[in-house]
């Protein structure tokens, strides 16, 4: 009897595990700079499919210059949602030469759809309102080793 109970204990503990592993923000991605206009952005890089779910989910803060963005392999149109993320961010949508295709708004704990207006490669998440603060807007050319890569 004792030796099935502590079976199942240790069966819970390794399934409660995982599921506390998942509600952790990732936060030791590999990093790249990215420039725009007179400004610089420490930018985390998921390129995975697993880092590009994850994304920003369970962040409680993220410094003002700092972003995520997320490489696909292909252009497409690419549609981002908000399910565990605490921050609210703005998406911009970024084609192959850096140049920001559009721009979304979009509030925590939502799963609303916000998708690019065109096939692109990447999304670059900024905290919400970094953009409009200085005056980024649809069309600007984001700069980096990212996009360099890209027109090889």
């Amino acid at each position: 009897m004792f030796q099935r109970f502590a079976a199942l204990l240790l069966l819970a503990a390794a399934l409660a595990g995982p599921a506390q592993a998942q509600q952790q923000p990732q936060t030791d991605l590999q990093r790249t700079k990215l420039s725009v206009g007179l400004y610089t952005i420490d930018a985390q890089v998921a390129q995975t499919p697993r880092q590009r779910e994850i994304g920003l989910m369970f962040r409680k803060e993220m410094p003002q210059a700092e972003g995520m963005i997320f490489v696909f392999d292909q252009p497409a149109t690419q549609c981002f949602w908000m399910r565990n993320t605490l921050l609210p961010l703005t998406a911009a949508f970024v084609a192959d030469d850096g140049r920001i295709v559009n721009l979304v708004d979009m509030q925590p704990m939502t799963e609303n759809s916000h998708c690019s207006e065109e096939p692109v490669r990447f999304v670059l998440e900024m905290n919400q309102g970094w953009f409009a603060k200085k005056n980024i807007k649809k069309g600007a050319k984001l700069g980096g080793e990212l996009f360099a890569a890209s027109k090889r």
